[in-house]
C-alpha cells in the first residue's frame, strides 16, 4: 500500500504536487485526505482528538493519561461507573475544568490554545435540566443564540427549525416549568444545537427518565446522528451504549480500559450467559451458542436464567466491577 504523501495544505485548497498522481490518498498537516486532480477534497481528521489528559483533585487521580479519537459523523460512548471520570472529561473539553496535562482538539482547535473557537465547535446537554424555568422554551433558546452572538433573525430562523425537527411546534410559548422532564430533555438537546455545532456532547441525557421516555430520547440523538453530527455521550445505562453507540470505551479509575465496538466487546465472551444463583452468591457462565447454555442449565438446580451477553458483561471480565 502506498504511503500517504505529506502535504501541507487544507481541505478544498488547491495544490498541484509535481510527485502525486492524479488521484491518491495524501497526508495534509498530520491528518489524512484525499487528493485528486489537484485538489484536497475531505479529510479524515477526528472530530474529538485526546492524547494523555490527566486530570488531579487533591489526592485523587480523576483522568489519568485517557487518550482517544472521535470521528466525524460517530455516536461514541463513554462507559463507567460513577466516579470513573466520564464527567470530569467533558467538563474539560468543554472549559469547565482545566486539566493538568495533555492535549484535546475539537474539530481541530486545541481546547488550551483555541478556546474560543473550541467552544464554538460544541453543544452540551448536560445532566441538570437546566433551563430558565420562568421563560418560555423559545425565550431559552432564544438566549443561547445571543450567547454565540447570532443575528436575531438567524436565532429564529433557527429555533423554528429546531421546534418542528424535536416535534416541539406547539411547545414554543410554553413555560419551562410547565414541561415534563421528557419534555424539558428535549428542550435542552434542542439549546445545545441552536448554533449548528460540529460536535455534540450528551451528559448522562436520559438519567431519571422512566423507560418509554428514554427510548423516545435515544430515537431522538438516533436522528441527530444520521443528520451528521458526531456525539460524545457519557452513560452508565448498558442498554443504551449498546444501542446507540458504534464504538464505546471503557472508563475506570480515570484510565480506558478499552475501545471497540459493542458487538467485538460482548462477542469476546461469549454469545449467551447463565446465571445461577447458589447461596445467595449470583455466578455467570458464558457459552458461544445458546444450545450449550441451555445444555448447562439442565445439569445445574432451579435458579439458572439464560440471557444474552451486555456490555456490562464485559466491563465486569476486564475491571472486576459493575457499572
Amino acid at each position: 500500500m502506498r504511503t500517504p504523501t505529506r502535504i501541507r495544505t487544507l481541505v478544498g485548497v488547491q495544490c498541484v504536487h509535481p510527485n502525486l498522481p492524479p488521484t491518491c490518498k495524501i497526508k495534509t498537516d498530520n491528518l489524512l485526505g484525499y487528493y485528486n486532480n489537484g485538489i484536497i477534497l475531505e479529510s479524515t481528521k477526528p472530530m474529538i482528538e485526546i492524547r494523555d489528559l490527566s486530570k488531579q483533585y487533591g489526592k485523587v487521580q480523576a483522568l489519568g493519561g485517557v487518550s482517544l479519537d472521535v470521528e466525524k459523523g460517530e455516536l461514541f460512548a463513554y462507559l463507567g461507573p460513577n466516579g470513573a471520570g466520564k464527567t470530569t472529561t467533558i467538563r474539560i473539553l468543554t472549559g469547565l475544568t482545566r486539566h493538568d496535562g495533555g492535549a484535546a482538539k475539537l474539530n481541530g482547535m486545541d481546547i488550551a490554545k483555541e478556546p474560543r473557537e473550541a467552544k464554538k465547535q460544541f453543544g452540551l446537554v448536560p445532566q441538570q435540566l437546566n433551563l430558565d424555568a420562568d421563560l418560555t422554551v423559545r425565550e431559552n433558546l432564544f438566549i443561547h443564540g445571543l450567547l454565540y452572538n447570532m443575528p436575531r433573525s438567524e436565532i429564529n430562523r433557527r429555533i423554528d427549525e429546531l421546534l418542528e425537527y424535536m416535534d416541539l411546534t406547539d411547545r414554543g410559548g410554553s413555560l419551562a416549568k410547565t414541561l415534563s422532564g421528557g419534555l424539558k430533555r428535549r428542550v435542552v438537546i434542542a439549546r445545545a444545537m441552536v448554533h449548528s455545532p460540529a460536535i455534540l456532547f450528551l451528559d448522562e441525557p436520559t438519567v431519571g427518565l422512566d423507560p418509554n421516555i428514554r427510548r423516545r430520547i435515544w430515537a431522538l440523538i438516533k436522528k441527530i446522528q444520521a443528520d451528521g453530527a458526531t456525539i460524545f455521550l457519557t452513560t452508565h445505562y448498558i442498554e443504551e451504549a449498546e444501542f446507540l453507540a458504534r464504538r464505546v470505551a471503557f472508563i475506570d479509575e480515570g484510565k480506558i480500559v478499552t475501545i471497540d465496538s459493542p458487538a467485538n466487546l460482548t462477542s469476546r465472551l461469549g454469545g449467551w450467559a447463565v446465571d445461577r444463583l447458589e447461596d445467595d452468591r449470583l455466578t455467570t457462565e458464558f457459552f458461544e451458542a445458546r444450545e450449550k447454555a441451555v445444555a448447562y442449565t439442565l445439569d445445574q438446580a432451579d435458579g439458572c436464567t439464560i440471557r444474552r451477553v451486555n456490555l456490562e458483561d464485559a466491563f465486569i471480565a476486564m475491571t472486576g466491577k459493575k457499572i
